[in-house]
């Protein structure tokens, strides 16, 4: 009886391994580059330029994204558990598969799917059915789009054994793992246990030239009298440090251009130029030459700048004292001369208008103006969003209706960004941490719910630490522990 058993156990092997064998050249790394073009061009950040909250959100899920594809590629790699991802879609078709679904503040549609697939053609097809992005291009892979489980091939299909096999000889169930991984959700312990030993090999590599990008920062920052250097995207350590040699080697070369920036801000972003807040934008694709043409261009950008203060405040004075203000984290990147244009389109269809708004009625209120919008908002910060394509009638209206409301909001966000504070110093200082910060997209109400949350447990992983309140776990190519605000115990 047991020599049956063994041969019988030898049998399903030998046939699991053929399948896992003949599965693999279903599908190579190559062709699910091909096959998933498409949505790279749906979601890729390069995209989402002007749209930051967006592109961060898109930049990181490919990063997740691509190391669940590379681990389907390893051979013997067993380990797949489910990973939920989320990406802005550009393309606005209706969508039929049941995945989560919304829209942002910008009009992009956003989906959400989980994988848990165990082989790249199947993975393919979920990442496109979620996006509801056709598959059939996939045909012309010379591939199989149907599920294994429904091919014609006798010897390329799995076995399926009675429930009464796997309580006999002690094997796992396949499908019954699936079901369990599914009903399973990621927990903050869990993931810091399996992922705390890669964190610190990553961060121990990346403190050399952690050490080096704030030399450097520091000694540009003092050398030209900078009010700060920043980076628009979450880029590396690593390019970080090599945008600050290649400014540092046009600052040797070329001293005389870099004259007017004192007390100035620069921006390592995708383009270059001014920016609407008023800092120098330096596109780390651009060579030394459109820099040098920036640097020289400065006086023409502050005599701009200081007519579009004027616009703003004339804007003001329309509005009965609202101020107009830029947020750069929740509207899109505008250039200097992109945003003076918006702002001189919306000034004289007020100027027409001549809505009756008393002197400073409205003083202490905020407003920011959007052109992809066409209704106004009042954000859970206090301040308005007002199209520039607004009905003056509508738009008196609506600040008339939600001004106590928006005076209310102003001041919660003020007494939130104290306790957002304070949480973020008593939880740095109770975990050891190196840094804690959060995305972009990630908003003060959640970030006081995520540290109070955190506070109760008990993170000896987190000791030195880098660590991101984001949306989704991740851990980055130096070492920072990214988890999501909403984690769960």
């Amino acid at each position: 009886m047991f020599c049956c058993l063994r041969a019988v156990r030898r049998l399903c092997l030998e046939k699991i391994l053929l399948q896992c064998i003949l599965q693999s050249r279903t599908l190579s790394g190559a062709d699910a580059i091909n096959a998933l073009r498409p949505f790279y061009f749906a979601v890729h950040p390069d995209f989402f330029g002007q749209h930051p909250k967006e592109r961060e959100v898109n930049e990181n899920s490919l990063k997740r994204l691509n190391g669940y594809l590379e681990n389907l590629q390893k051979p013997g790699f067993r380990s797949f558990k489910p990973t939920q991802l989320t990406f802005y879609v550009r393309e606005r078709e209706p969508n039929s598969s049941n995945v989560q679904e919304s829209f942002s503040a910008s009009g992009f549609r956003a989906v959400s799917f989980t994988l848990h697939t165990r082989d790249l053609l199947s993975t393919v097809l979920d990442i496109l059915n979620s996006c509801s992005l056709s598959t059939e291009h996939i045909q012309s892979l010379n591939v199989n789009s149907q599920p294994q489980k429904e091919a014609k091939s006798t010897v390329n299909r799995p076995i399926k054994w009675d429930k009464t096999y796997y309580s006999f000889t002690g094997f796992k169930d396949p499908e019954e793992e699936l079901e369990q991984a599914q009903r399973v959700e990621t927990t903050l312990i869990s993931w810091l246990d399996d992922n705390e030993a890669s964190a610190i090999k990553k961060l121990k590599k990346s403190l050399p030239l952690r050490k080096e990008l704030e030399r450097l920062k520091f000694e540009l920052s003092h050398q030209l009298q900078l009010s700060d250097i920043r980076w628009q995207r979450s880029w590396g350590i690593a390019h970080r440090c090599s945008q600050l040699h290649s400014l540092g080697r046009l600052v040797q070369q070329r001293p005389e251009v870099l004259k007017n920036v004192k007390g100035r801000t620069v921006v390592f972003t995708d383009r270059s130029g001014m920016s609407a807040a008023g800092h120098i934008m330096l596109g780390t694709m651009d060579v030394h030459h459109h820099w040098t043409k920036i640097f020289e261009r400065l006086p023409n950008y502050y005599k701009l700048q200081k007519r579009l203060l004027f616009l703003e405040d004339r804007i003001s004075q329309l509005l009965g004292g609202i101020q107009v203000i830029y947020i750069e984290e929740l509207q899109p990147l505008l250039t200097l001369e992109e945003y003076y244009e918006t702002l001189d389109s919306f000034y004289n269809k007020l100027r027409d208008s001549r809505l009756p708004f008393h002197p400073r009625s409205l003083r202490g209120l905020q407003m920011i103006l959007e052109s992809d919008r066409y209704a106004p908002s009042l954000h859970e910060s206090g301040h308005f969003t007002i199209p520039t394509v607004c009905d003056p009638a509508t738009l008196q209206w609506f600040i008339f209706a939600k001004a106590q409301e928006a005076r209310e909001n102003l001041k919660r966000k003020e007494e939130r960004m104290i306790t957002e504070k304070e949480l973020i110093d008593t939880s740095t200082e109770k975990f050891s941490l190196d840094r804690l910060y959060k995305e972009p997209s990630v908003s003060s109400a959640q970030m006081i719910d995520c540290c109070k949350r955190l506070l109760e447990e008990s993170l000896p992983y987190l000791q030195g630490m880098h660590l991101c309140i984001s949306h989704f776990y991740s851990v980055l190519q130096d070492g920072d522990l990214c988890i999501p605000w909403n984690w769960k115990n």
